[in-house]
């Protein structure tokens, strides 16, 4: 397959896709929001529960937002566990519950706190030399789950099977980390609407794509990773070879990628129907080799 195959394809798909489609997903919640600073803690909220069902994601993202009183930077910054953990009684997303609500809100209020807003305590870690924000979202992971968390749990540090934490994996762990990458996208990138582009501090160049199970499956069947697992190496694999498409915004195409799984017009299993009316048909590993799984065929 040629660059600019791919190229041309991505392209269109990025123009089909745009923020007409916002409404399947969870970033329509943080542009309710008009102030930055309540776009911000939003939309880390709306991207760490961002695991399962759109419909089921936004229902709880919808329900934690609307007991913020219309602003989430300042309900937290004046979060008083002892009288406001009650609004959050009995909200439970898949894995997590309300001791995982409180802890993410007292951590965000530390944050505020001590750094002045979430940008700040990101940059602290982040350093434009690097090759990408790798080492920058490793620290900011490490710092927020080093907050004092005794007014929730007693105890000043996380249990090691604190649910929190499973909102904030870290490349250290070789996660691929696709939700707090899709935050990092919704905070920097700019220009097309789509992204709120708050930080303009951190380039679009340097952001990793927001991978997970179906972008991965995605990726191999266009040749954008040969690797075995959605891991972080994947995703910076992945991300590596976007950057030769649009170098200074590589991961442009995340949310038209994605739209292929949410929408189901990428299936898992092989469908000649289904993938003959796919927008990346052309350009599919599954058109080239008769529809044969790629991903089975890696030795």
């Amino acid at each position: 397959m040629q660059v600019l195959d791919l190229k041309e394809t991505l392209d269109r798909l990025y123009h089909t896709y745009d923020i007409h489609h916002i409404s399947s997903d969870p970033l329509v919640l943080v542009h309710g929001f008009k102030r930055p600073e309540d776009q911000e803690v939003a939309g880390l909220i709306a991207a760490v529960f961002a695991y399962g069902r759109v419909g089921q994601i936004q229902k709880t993202v919808r329900t934690i937002l609307d007991r913020m009183d219309g602003s989430p930077c300042a309900f937290i910054r004046g979060f008083d566990p002892r009288k406001d953990a009650e609004r959050f009684h009995g909200i439970v997303h898949r894995f997590n519950d309300e001791t995982d609500i409180l802890c993410l809100i007292l951590g965000i209020k530390k944050a505020l706190k001590k750094y002045g807003s979430i940008k700040n305590l990101f940059l602290k870690g982040y350093d434009s030399g690097h090759e990408d924000i790798g080492e920058a979202l490793s620290a900011f992971v490490e710092r927020f789950l080093n907050m004092d968390y005794s007014p929730i749990l007693g105890k000043k540090a996380l249990p090691k099977d604190a649910g929190v934490r499973f909102l904030f994996p870290s490349p250290k762990n070789r996660s691929a980390c696709k939700r707090l990458n899709m935050y990092l996208r919704w905070m920097v990138r700019r220009d097309d609407g789509l992204d709120l582009g708050l930080w303009r501090e951190v380039s679009p160049s340097k952001l990793v794509i927001p991978l997970d199970t179906h972008l991965f499956r995605i990726s191999a069947r266009i040749g954008l990773t040969r690797r075995r697992s959605p891991d972080w190496e994947t995703a910076r694999e992945v991300t590596r070879n976007l950057r030769i498409l649009d170098p200074s915004d590589p991961v442009k195409y995340d949310f038209a990628l994605a739209r292929l799984g949410i929408l189901k017009q990428c299936t898992k299993k092989r469908d000649l129907k289904q993938c003959e009316v796919c927008p990346l048909y052309r350009i599919c590993s599954y058109e080239r080799c008769g529809l044969k799984d790629p991903v089975r065929k890696q030795g």
